[in-house]
């Protein structure tokens, strides 16, 4: 019989997999069995509900939600947390660092590239007009179109490749993170990794350098419970501490 792995589902050995949770048992009943002696049973025909004065009765019923999760993040009463075996989700300021020393990594050799050729991004147009968002518009220069391209392989492609090839950019290694599937915890695969990276470098390369990287920001201190920011929203992943 063949061992091969199915086609689509990560390895049976990643060390980052969550371990196997069991379902919160319902309460309710007795953990030894029967009922012992005094707690009272079912109550006779016409007579008073269990738990009245001097009865055992039954035990109050279970809160609505389970405690004890850390991130707040259980997924109801009886059911298992989706973040229960994984490692710690990553602090925001690691997360930040991480994403300066990946920026400059990219940055540096662009920088060059765009040095060497002497390419300006954009085009400025000073002829006179009537209109004056016609004197100081601004269009993109046919170099810069190009760098623009190049600058978008980078970026992405730099995050798709580490990120589906263990989690880890040179950034999130040197701050012992890593992006994981929220569902299992296993390392994501292309197509997921791709998606992140596209919403991740895309807006703030073509149109909204100031306002992406903002927005990315926001939404990362305000999720709860999981810290996703908008790209892990698209991708269903999450940055956690890296246990290896």
């Amino acid at each position: 019989m063949s061992t091969d792995q199915p086609p689509g589902q990560p390895p049976e050995d990643d060390p980052f997999l969550k371990k196997p949770q069991e379902p919160t048992p319902p309460s309710g009943g007795s953990p030894y069995g029967s009922p012992p002696p005094g707690s009272g049973g079912p109550p006779p025909p016409g007579g008073p509900p269990p738990g009245g004065p001097g009865g055992g009765g039954y035990p109050p019923p279970p809160p609505p939600y389970g405690g004890g999760d850390p991130y707040g993040g259980s997924g109801g009463y009886g059911m298992p947390d989706p973040l229960a075996g994984m490692p710690p989700l990553a602090d925001f300021g690691k997360r930040l660092l991480a994403r300066i020393i990946d920026v400059v990594i990219v940055a540096i050799p662009l920088a060059l590239i765009q040095l060497a050729f002497g390419t300006n991004r954009y085009e400025y147009n000073t002829d006179q007009g009537e209109d004056i968002s016609e004197v100081f518009s601004k269009t993109y220069s046919g170099s810069g179109l190009i760098m623009t391209l190049i600058s978008i392989v980078a970026y992405v492609g730099y995050d798709w490749w580490f990120t589906k090839k263990n989690g880890q950019t040179v950034g999130k290694r040197a701050m012992k993170l890593r992006v994981a599937m929220l569902n299992d915890g296993s390392v994501p695969q292309s197509n997921a990794a791709l998606s992140r990276a596209a919403v991740l470098w895309l807006p703030t390369l073509i149109c909204c350098a100031c306002l992406w990287p903002i927005a990315l920001v926001v939404s990362i201190l305000v999720d709860k419970p999981y810290k996703q920011g908008l790209h892990d929203k698209v991708a269903k992943t999450v940055v956690v501490q890296a246990t290896g």
